[in-house]
């Protein structure tokens, strides 16, 4: 199983590298994550580092999934409502994990580690979306998520094709 840990502003700055490689792993094996082919590593870097700000504000939580041998391997974000009427709810954002490391349980780490700091923090209700038919939806159905529906044509595949997204909830 892997270690999961949080992220800092420091931490992300510290981990860019490897969370830039990461993304662009996720990109080069399909997963429409908000970039196209080629992600560059450098474009996928200046992403991480764009999140610090709200990561040091506490608005974004960052957690990184660590291997046996210490190598971050997976992602996720848990991003918190701010406005008045919405705190009871946090939105589950880039759940990513290496090729090298998929079918190890370290999405599933992941995501329950998400789910119970959202619990923690007294959220009432997860929301996400992701590539409807991929294999992360069944995983997220696995875990309780339900379909609240399928928008077809959302977002861009990474070789450029538009694909539909399945959004998906858990009450907690």
């Amino acid at each position: 199983m892997p270690t999961i840990i949080q992220l800092d502003a420091a931490g992300l700055r510290r981990h860019a590298a490897d969370l830039a490689h990461v993304l662009r792993d996720c990109v080069l094996h399909g997963a429409s994550v908000g970039f196209l082919l080629p992600c560059p590593l450098e474009e996928a870097r200046a992403f991480w580092l764009a999140l610090a700000p709200q990561v040091e504000r506490g608005e974004r939580l960052l957690y990184a999934a660590l291997d046996a041998d210490g190598a971050l391997c997976g992602t996720v974000q848990l991003v918190l409502c701010g406005l008045p009427n919405s705190r009871h709810r946090a939105e589950i954002s880039k759940m990513l994990v290496h090729s090298s490391a998929r079918r190890q349980g370290v999405a599933r780490a992941l995501m329950r580690h998400a789910m119970a700091r959202a619990r923690a923090l007294g959220c009432k209700l997860l929301v996400l979306d992701t590539c409807t038919g991929f294999p992360a939806q069944a995983m997220y159905e696995k875990l309780g998520f339900a379909v609240t529906g399928v928008v077809p044509g959302y977002a861009a595949l990474p070789d450029g094709t538009l694909g539909a997204a399945t959004f998906m909830h858990l009450p907690l």
